[in-house]
């Protein structure tokens, strides 16, 4: 089951989960351009690993632009 955003992203359920558990970056990802948050979408396919999403996550807390 994949989640849909109000700007009709495909979000897939690992990174939802995770952003979920991140309120902070959940808000920076969502104050992204719908361009860079599908940056961000297209390279979650590399994560293989709650873990590794949890510090992609975090990456994007601390820098959503910077990364990638």
């Amino acid at each position: 089951m994949n989640n849909h955003s109000s700007k009709g992203i495909e979000m897939p359920l690992g990174l939802g989960m995770a952003l979920a558990q991140n309120p902070t970056a959940m808000q920076a990802f969502s104050s992204l351009p719908q361009e860079r948050q599908q940056q961000i979408i297209d390279h979650t396919h590399s994560v293989t690993s709650k873990k590794q999403m949890q510090a992609f996550v975090s990456a994007i807390e601390r820098n959503p632009y910077g990364m990638l």
